[in-house]
Order: C-alpha cells, then structure tokens, then sequence
C-alpha cells in the first residue's frame, strides 16, 4: 500500500496539472434570510480560499497492481494536491468566505480500493474517510477515454468532499431516518456537483420531485442558483443554522426571501426544463 501525505497551500502552487476541466450550468420558524424577494443577484459573492487549510489529506493506494491504480495515477498525478484543490472548489461553492462557520476538517484519507460500488465518504467529528473504487475508474475507462475517466473522478470526488465539508439539517433526525435530511444531503452533493461542471446535460434526470435526492434535486438547486439568486447554494447551506426544524420549503424562503415557494419553484423549473407543458397561468403570468 502506497501512502502519500498533502503538501500545505504555500506549495501546492508549485505544481501544474496538465488536465484542466472547468464547466458551469447554463424551520423553530422559517426565517426569511438574506434576501427578502425573489429577484436574481447579478453578481455572486467571491472570496479567496488559496490558503484555506482543508485539513491533511492522506492518499492510500490500497490497489496499486490494479489497472483502475494505473489510469488513476496518469490522470491524476499528484493526487492529494489536486483532491485539496478541488475541496477549496467545494468550499468556495458552499461557503460565502474562509470567516464563515464552517464544518472543519483535521484530516481526510483517500483511499483507492479494488472493491464493488463508486466512491463514500465516512467518519466526521473532524476526521473523514473518502474511498474510491478502481473497479468503477476501469469501467469509466471502458472506451479507453481518458477525459472520460478524468471529468467521472473529478466529479464524484466534488460529490465526496461536499458531504465532508457540508452543513446538517436540524431538528429533524438524521440521514438514516428522516427522507428530508438525506435529500437534502445528496441533494446539495450533486448540486455542487452540476455547480462545477462535474455533470453532463445530458445526466439531469427528468420529471421526479425535488425530494428525491441525488441529481434530481441537485439540478433544480443548481437551476435555482442560475435562474434566482448565484448564491443560492451557500444561503440554502446557511439555512441550516438558522432554520431549526429545517425543512425544505423553511431553507428555500431563508434563501429566496419569504414569498418563495418551493413547489411553485419546482414547477417553474419543470416548465422551464421542457419536463412540464406550460398551464395557462404560466401563459398569463409571463404576459
């Protein structure tokens, strides 16, 4: 087992990754945050996170004589550096700034495993296990498409380290009990996924509801950050702080203002999709 530790920020800039890919997508009470109506901001909040310490990342090759290993390592050649680079994208797309009240990270250990699934994140309480399987990275593999395999781990890995660095529901049980904490949970994995680029158009599933989870609800959060407010994500992140017992329709008014509603939205988005045919409100409504 081959065991790699991270390097800090100051020389993570020494190195230069030869593949790039950057793509985006063209409550106690249920307070209402930020924003108080529905208009779209212009401009979404940036901050620095170049020198963020997202904790010690450890890489453990635990199937170096594996072909899954071999594609890993030419496509991602220094791995604990780029899984550090990708967790300051995560963070950047959950948070507003370094200042923020954010779920910390001592430790994070990669694994690649020859096993069954695609990749989970365990642990927490500051120490947190990510693996990866070498089985999925050959299927991946399976047309001999290097960017294939290479845009598949970067997004199942923006999909890991959100569940690392993301906030919890509260009031309202745990991911195991309660269908809204773990739609939520997937949910805003795969809306950092769809943020970053790490789907294809061609992955949004069609119909369904927005408590489904996974990328039914990542897409229309990734939707509702395009259409509504560049924000979204990290104030839907923040309600969870805020709105206690959090609730979906509690999140989105903290995030929209106090007159968003979250089934109207649903169906805009369906519409706006092509999933839905337009009523004739909607005809009137955009007269």
């Amino acid at each position: 087992m081959k065991i790699f530790k991270t390097l800090r920020p100051s020389l993570f800039n020494k190195y230069v990754f030869l593949l790039c890919l950057t793509a985006s997508v063209a409550g106690c009470n249920e307070k209402s945050g930020p924003n108080n109506s529905q208009e779209q901001q212009t401009e979404e909040t940036t901050a620095d996170w170049s020198n963020y310490f997202v904790g010690d990342i450890l890489f453990y090759d635990e199937a170096p004589d594996t072909e899954g290993s071999r594609i890993y390592h030419s496509i991602i050649p220094v791995p604990q550096n780029y899984i550090a680079e990708q967790a300051r994208t995560v963070l950047a797309t959950l948070y507003f700034s370094p200042e923020d009240s954010i779920v910390p990270v001592n430790k994070l250990h990669y694994y690649l495993k020859d096993i069954e699934g695609v990749s989970a994140k365990s642990g927490g309480n500051g120490d947190v296990s990510v693996f990866y399987s070498t089985r999925h990275i050959e299927n991946s593999f399976a047309n001999q498409d290097t960017s294939k395999v290479f845009f598949e781990t970067r997004g199942v890995l923006l999909h890991e380290l959100t569940h690392a660095y993301q906030l919890e529901p509260q009031g309202i049980g745990s991911y195991g009990t309660n269908q809204v904490f773990w739609a939520f949970i997937e949910g805003m994995a795969d809306a950092v996924r769809v943020a970053n680029g790490g789907f294809t158009e061609n992955d949004r599933p069609k119909g369904g509801n927005y408590m489904d989870g996974y990328r039914t609800t990542g897409y229309f959060f990734a939707w509702l950050k395009e259409h509504k407010d560049p924000d979204f994500l990290r104030k839907l992140n923040k309600s969870t702080l805020e709105v206690i017992p959090w609730s979906f329709e509690g999140g989105v008014k903290y995030a929209l203002g106090k007159d968003a509603d979250i089934n109207k939205l649903w169906h805009e988005y369906q519409v706006a999709m092509g999933d839905l045919k337009p009523n004739i409100d909607d005809a009137e409504n955009d007269k």
